[in-house]
C-alpha cells in the first residue's frame, strides 16, 4: 500500500513540475497518509476503504497547487538544493511585494524568531524544525506544509489557515491561536500549554494524545477530529463543538462546562463522569 500512497502523491504534484521542496513534501506527507491507512485498517476497514478514505483526507491537491509557485530545482547542488540562507535574509531584509518567495520553499529548522510574517504564504514548503517563536504569524497560509517540530512558542497565530499540514511534535506553547482554523492537521505530540484558543478550529484533524489540560476554551471547534486519549482534565468549555467526532476515549476529568456543551458531549456517549455543568 506505500507504493500505492506513493503513486497518489506523485500523480497529484505530476503536473506542477519539480518545484522546491517536492521531495521533501512528499515524504512528509507519504508518512502522514501512510499512519492515517494503518490507523484506519486497526479500525477495521478494508484495504479499498483505507485507502479512500486516507487520499480522501489529504483535500483538494489541485487548489492547494493553485496557489505554489512551481519552478526548477536549483542546480547548484545536482545531489541537494536549500534555498535557507538566501530566503532567511529576504525575511530579514526589505518587505518584498511578492509573497511567493514563500511557497514550496525548503526553510527546515531555520530560525525565523521574532519575525514578521503576517499574511505570507508557507504553502507546499518544507519547515520541519523551524523556529517561528515570538514571530507574527497573522493571516498566514499553511496548505499541505510539512512542519514536523516546528517551535510557534509565543507567536501570533490570529486568523492563520492550516490545511493538511503535519504538525507532529510542534510547539505551540504560549501561541496566540484566537479564530485560526486547523483542517486535515496531523497534531501528535504537539504541545499547547498556555495557547490562546478562542474560537479556533480543528476541523477532520488528528489530536491523538494531545493535552489541552487547565485550559479556557471559548468557541473552539473540534467537529470530525480525532480525540482517542486527547486530554481535556480541569478543562472550561464554553461554547465548543464536538460535532462527528469520536469521544468515547477523551478525558474529561474535572472539566466545567456549559449545558449546551455537555448534551452535546452525553449524547455522543463521551465520559463525562467528574464533570462540573454550569
Amino acid at each position: 500500500m506505500n507504493d500505492k500512497l506513493k503513486q497518489f502523491l506523485d500523480n497529484a504534484f505530476t503536473p506542477y513540475g519539480n518545484f522546491p521542496a517536492r521531495k521533501d513534501v512528499e515524504q512528509e506527507l507519504l508518512a502522514n497518509l501512510t499512519e492515517k491507512y494503518n490507523d484506519l485498517k486497526a479500525e477495521g476497514k478494508s484495504d479499498d476503504e483505507a485507502y479512500q478514505l486516507t487520499t480522501e483526507s489529504f483535500g483538494d491537491v489541485s487548489e492547494i497547487m493553485e496557489h505554489v509557485a512551481h519552478r526548477e530545482q536549483p542546480k547548484q547542488d545536482e545531489e541537494k538544493w536549500d534555498l535557507r540562507k538566501t530566503l532567511i535574509d529576504s525575511v530579514k531584509g526589505p518587505v518584498q511585494d511578492d509573497d511567493n518567495r514563500f511557497r514550496a520553499t525548503a526553510l527546515m529548522e531555520a530560525d525565523l524568531t521574532g519575525t514578521e510574517l503576517t499574511g505570507k504564504d508557507f504553502s507546499m514548503s518544507a519547515l520541519m524544525g523551524a523556529n517561528f517563536s515570538e514571530s507574527d504569524l497573522s493571516g498566514s497560509k499553511f496548505k499541505a506544509t510539512a512542519l514536523k517540530g516546528a517551535s510557534f512558542a509565543g507567536s501570533n497565530m490570529t486568523s492563520a489557515n492550516f490545511d493538511s499540514s503535519d504538525l507532529t511534535g510542534a510547539n505551540l506553547d504560549n501561541a496566540n491561536l484566537t479564530e485560526a482554523k486547523f483542517k486535515r492537521c496531523a497534531f501528535k505530540g504537539a504541545t499547547f500549554n498556555g495557547a490562546t484558543l478562542d474560537r479556533a478550529e480543528f476541523r477532520q484533524s488528528d489530536l491523538t494524545d494531545v493535552s489541552f489540560e487547565g485550559q479556557t476554551l471559548n468557541g473552539t471547534v473540534f467537529d470530525g477530529a480525532s480525540l482517542k486519549k486527547t486530554s481535556f482534565k480541569n478543562v472550561t468549555f464554553i461554547n465548543v463543538s464536538f460535532h462527528h467526532s469520536e469521544v468515547k476515549k477523551t478525558i474529561f476529568d474535572g472539566a466545567t462546562m456549559d449545558k449546551v456543551t455537555f448534551a452535546l458531549l452525553k449524547g455522543v456517549k463521551a465520559n463525562l463522569d467528574n464533570v462540573v455543568v454550569q
